[in-house]
């Protein structure tokens, strides 16, 4: 996309500007979203308009002025062209997802990483999302695999609203439970040792609840999908990074377990890197 951005608007930008501009823009149903380095700042209607006509499905694009940030994982969004809104509908894996963008946290680019972890779910598991935003892990379990009851969790209620909606449009109710309340205490009070799989995909918090993850699963054990970000440099490896990490952690909770898989999810800025690892819990002592 960044090509093609870039070849539009090579008659309408100078040389310099062209090579400031990002390679890549996120998508998120009619809504493009946009980061503007400085030196493009008086150029970002220019952009955004050429942006929507390169896409003629896109009706709004906006800035991504700050970074993801606070309990809910929100973005500073800017409107720049087009309609003025941050609510749109995504479709993913033939499911459709409902979202503010302005209200909720989504990123397109953990498709991928969605219906993986989606594939693994075997019949009749309970899995625990501890930090579900709008609903997209969980529903694209429901829809993808014979899981029996995925109970989501999340703090912010405008996602969890967002989540119910969600639930109702992929006709997933009854096996997708919606539960507004932190993860920890929703676990301790009502989900201790009751799945056999568990979701962290919240890399800033995931390290801080682990414990309870691993208290959510049955004593038999289960799976954890744990994300984090890591800094690596050249030489350091950012999975073995956030693997010794784990490991050491679940080494002083006394837990028999193995990690036989991880992977790089996605790079997020110089030498940092949002990582995931497949945790097996082989049994709770």
């Amino acid at each position: 996309m960044g090509r093609d951005l870039k070849a539009f608007l090579a008659d309408r930008l100078e040389p310099s500007e062209l090579k400031l501009l990002y390679k890549s823009y996120d998508i998120v149903g009619e809504i493009a979203l946009i980061r503007f380095p400085k030196g493009l700042e008086k150029q970002r209607k220019i952009i955004a308009e050429a942006i929507m006509q390169t896409h003629k499905h896109i009706k709004t694009v906006l800035c991504q002025a700050g970074p993801v940030s606070g309990g809910f994982r929100l973005r500073k969004l800017e409107w720049v062209a087009g309609e003025r809104k941050t609510e749109t509908t995504q479709r993913e894996s033939g499911c459709v997802f409902k979202v503010d963008l302005g209200k909720c946290y989504f990123s397109p680019r953990l498709s991928y990483e969605r219906m993986r972890v989606s594939k693994q779910v075997q019949p009749n598991e309970v899995v625990i999302n501890m930090f579900a935003g709008v609903g997209c892990y969980s529903i694209l379990m429901a829809k993808n695999s014979q899981a029996g009851k995925i109970y989501s969790i999340d703090l912010n209620p405008v996602a969890i609203e967002y989540m119910r909606e969600n639930i109702r449009l992929n006709r997933v109710e009854g096996r997708v439970v919606p539960i507004l309340g932190d993860a920890k205490r929703v676990i301790e009070e009502r989900l201790r040792n009751a799945a056999n799989r568990v979701l962290m995909p919240l890399p800033e918090k995931a390290y801080g609840y682990l414990d309870c993850a691993v208290s959510a699963l049955k004593p038999a054990g289960g799976w954890i999908h744990y994300y984090d970000f890591e800094h690596a440099k050249k030489h350091e490896n950012s999975i073995e990074k956030v693997k010794a990490k784990v490991c050491g952690k679940l080494q002083k909770l006394s837990v028999d377990f193995e990690v036989p898989f991880g992977r790089v999810v996605r790079k997020t800025g110089p030498n940092w890197y949002q990582v995931v690892i497949d945790i097996q819990v082989k049994r709770l002592f």
